[in-house]
């Protein structure tokens, strides 16, 4: 089996005012593997998504990324083999439009003019955001201010997407469109959802949070088909599964 891409082990966080959000969590993740971080509302996933990108430094615990540890002398190599795509796509969205925005990423990695505009292109290409490349982000409805800020992270070199939330505010063709691009992707994915009917189409495990622990871990139908698991965490079943 290859080496795990992710690998978290005994990791807890507390914020300043005292909220122990996470504690104790440990899990590995493969490369190539897409994976749901699915729990009610504050069980952990955003924060743990940014520590797993840097933005946070944990209170306890490790986190190692192609088995390098991450740290603070580590933090920027890291960070260029990930994607994070924040729950509030206005975080990720900060240019006057939104070619300018996904060429961001790749203008900072030392790109040519022509690689940018290659790149930045072909990931609005995918996310259907394209006719929206000279808008300017505030603009744009909810839906379409997710597609630009999927397309950012896209037009970088991320080998490992974390992903918060990705069809939150789309309408149903929109997210159509986004479950079949996130399944081409060859990147190993971890996604926060409350999306349970994505999370069973699309991945192949899911991780279960209650309260920052690791309540589950398993196939993804296999969790998600389980009622009584799901309702002990604060969740329902599928919306597919219901009836």
């Amino acid at each position: 089996m290859d080496k795990p891409r992710i690998v978290v082990d005994k990791l807890s966080h507390t914020y300043p005012d005292g909220w122990r959000v996470l504690s104790n969590l440990s899990f590995s993740i493969q490369a190539g593997t897409t994976i749901a971080l699915a729990g009610a509302n504050g069980s952990g996933k955003t924060t743990l998504l940014w520590l797993i990108a840097g933005i946070l430094e944990a209170s306890q615990g490790s986190i190692h990324i192609d088995e390098i540890p991450l740290n603070r002398g580590t933090v920027r190599q890291i960070q260029r083999k990930i994607g994070l795509a924040f729950q509030n796509p206005e975080d990720q969205l900060f240019m006057a439009t939104v070619r300018q925005d996904v060429e961001f990423g790749p203008r900072n990695l030392y790109y040519s003019d022509q690689e940018i505009e290659t790149r930045a292109t072909d990931a609005m290409k995918k996310t259907g955001c394209l006719h929206l490349a000279e808008r300017p982000p505030y603009r744009l409805s909810g839906g379409e201010k997710r597609l630009a800020s999927l397309a950012t992270i896209l037009a970088t070199d991320a080998e490992i997407l974390l992903l918060d939330e990705p069809t939150n505010a789309l309408d149903p063709r929109s997210r159509r469109n986004t479950i079949n691009l996130l399944r081409r992707l060859p990147q190993t994915k971890l996604i926060a959802t409350h999306d349970l009917d994505l999370a069973l189409e699309l991945c192949d495990e899911v991780i279960l949070l209650h309260q920052g622990t690791l309540a589950a871990r398993g196939p993804a139908r296999q969790i998600l088909s389980d009622p009584l698991l799901l309702e002990s965490v604060g969740l329902e079943l599928p919306l597919s599964l219901q009836g």
